[in-house]
């Protein structure tokens, strides 16, 4: 089931924090200009981050003179190259915040340093930065988002009940480089660990549709015992 009134509230809240703490343009200065702020998300393809962007809008309407906003997205969740040219894009262009839902919890940490280092206040949404790679950058970047293994958890706890032990099941991760697909990964296998469920394949989907479908067509053809697939997000839900 889709929710995407999360995103639309995640995206409102993140620019209520990023628009709060940049510095109001001042009516006595010579060039008065209002911050800008960039929200880089991840694939516009993806009905969640068109939400998203779709929240950030209003609000960014409705808060018209203390800040403006610039969105951006990706093709598809991952073209990570793609995210790093926008970020880079938003430094030259001098952004005063950046929001960003990354591609990829590694990959996209050195271009997330040049923008620290050039002053632009970054926070980081949906996907989370890998801290380790974060801290060997000497950066620190908040976090806004989910407990992403404990939802899982408990998407796996209600499909548990639905089937009993010894029954096999498969697991279509979204990309496997990214934070929030290993912690729903882990979370699904907490459960099934629990109720003695058997995951005998693990694959991933690239949190796409078409993606989705292949691994599934593929799940079923090599295990035809399999009694559930759990999807890391639902456009690969919705291709399985």
């Amino acid at each position: 089931m889709k929710l995407p009134f999360a995103g639309r509230l995640l995206a409102v809240a993140v620019l209520a924090a990023a628009s709060a703490t940049l510095p109001l343009s001042s009516a006595f200065a010579e060039t008065p200009e209002k911050p800008k702020v960039a929200l880089v998300m991840k694939s516009l393809a993806n009905e969640f981050f068109l939400t998203m962007e779709d929240g950030a809008k209003a609000y960014q309407k409705d808060h018209a003179a203390d800040f403006d906003l610039v969105s951006n997205g990706i093709k598809d969740e991952t073209d990570t190259a793609n995210q790093i040219r926008i970020v880079e894009q938003m430094i030259v262009s001098k952004v005063n915040a950046l929001v960003i839902a990354p591609a990829d919890s590694k990959a996209m940490v050195p271009v997330i340093k040049k923008a620290v280092d050039a002053g632009i206040t970054v926070i980081n949404i949906d996907n989370q930065l890998d801290p380790a790679v974060l801290k060997s950058k000497n950066i620190n970047v908040p976090f806004v988002g989910p407990d992403n293994r404990k939802g899982a958890r408990l998407v796996g706890e209600y499909l548990a009940k639905q089937l009993k032990a010894g029954d096999e099941v498969g697991i279509i991760e979204g990309v496997s480089t990214t934070t929030n697909a290993q912690q729903r990964t882990a979370g699904f296998k907490d459960a099934m660990e629990a109720a003695q469920i058997k995951v005998v394949s693990l694959q991933s989907g690239d949190w796409e549709i078409d993606a989705g479908n292949r691994v599934a067509a593929a799940m079923l053809s090599e295990y035809p015992n399999l009694k559930a697939l759990l999807a890391g997000n639902d456009s690969m839900a919705v291709g399985a």
